[in-house]
């Protein structure tokens, strides 16, 4: 079907937000709009500008037989900002305070608007980052690993501290919880992952970090790489840190229950961006 170039800059935008990181042909679209290439590159221009004086993101051409346009999604510095000191604002409100000093998350990663814009903050400063695989750990950082998988276009796994029937073969491990100290496990379907993956840990909430140095090990069973740790919240109230190259969101410096107040701020975030 022949497009305008109203039509196929309104079409082409809107497959490009939909399929980023994937390395899209120019005779895909040459022939989706019965259209000349040359047509199609200056269609490519067009967004490309547009996209990136909007903060959306970038596009990112490949020349050659092979080659093709890829959509990477950022997002700015003005707009990373507003995003978390708007998470700041909300995780701080002293109605999160549960009995024995734990924080209430759930409403949040359960907001499908938010766990979008956390899912391109992360996506944004793991952009240059060869990726093939997110994995969390059940159940809190599964919102956060499917927003971010979704964004850098590759699949997530999950972690499971129990075995599951319907995973087949499982890869179990124990590991040392940072701050009780006590051995757990961790177990991964066997088909999950490939061996020399790229992976990107995230997770809702780090303290000493002992879940997520479980999860590196994991990925030592299976051969495969740590691409990135993100997280969204990092307690800093910790004698001792097991992981020490992450990027959080928000940092939790403390939680009183006696005078109802938390303190949250900015994380490392923009150290990396």
């Amino acid at each position: 079907m022949k497009f305008r170039r109203s039509g196929r800059l309104v079409d082409m935008t809107h497959y490009l937000l939909h399929h980023p990181h994937a390395l899209i042909p120019l005779t895909f679209f040459s022939e989706r709009y019965e259209s000349a290439k040359s047509s199609i590159s200056e269609d490519l221009v067009i967004i490309k500008q547009t996209f990136e004086q909007q903060g959306i993101g970038t596009l990112i051409t490949t020349p050659g037989a092979a080659g093709g346009v890829k959509f990477i999604p950022k997002v700015t510095r003005d707009e990373a900002n507003g995003i978390i000191q708007r998470l700041c604002e909300k995780v701080s409100d002293p109605s999160r305070l549960l009995p024995g000093g734990y924080l209430y998350l759930t409403d949040l990663l359960g907001n499908p608007k938010m766990m979008n814009q956390i899912g391109r903050l992360f996506a944004s400063v793991f952009a240059n980052r060869t990726i093939d695989v997110v994995m969390t750990v059940a159940t809190k950082g599964i919102p956060i690993a499917y927003a971010v998988a979704s964004y850098l276009d590759v699949p997530f796994v999950i972690v499971r501290r129990d075995n599951k029937v319907t995973e087949g073969p499982m890869v179990s491990i124990n590991y040392v919880s940072g701050s009780s100290k006590r051995i757990q496990t961790m177990t991964l379907a066997k088909r999950s992952l490939k061996e020399g993956s790229n992976v990107l840990i995230v997770d809702d909430f780090m303290k000493a970090g002992g879940t997520i140095n479980g999860m590196i090990s994991m990925l030592s069973e299976f051969g495969a790489n740590v691409s990135g740790i993100g997280v969204l919240v990092e307690s800093e109230s910790v004698d001792e840190r097991l992981v020490n190259e992450y990027i959080s969101i928000l940092k939790l410096s403390d939680m009183n229950e006696k005078e109802r107040s938390i303190q949250v701020s900015k994380g490392n975030y923009f150290d990396f961006l």
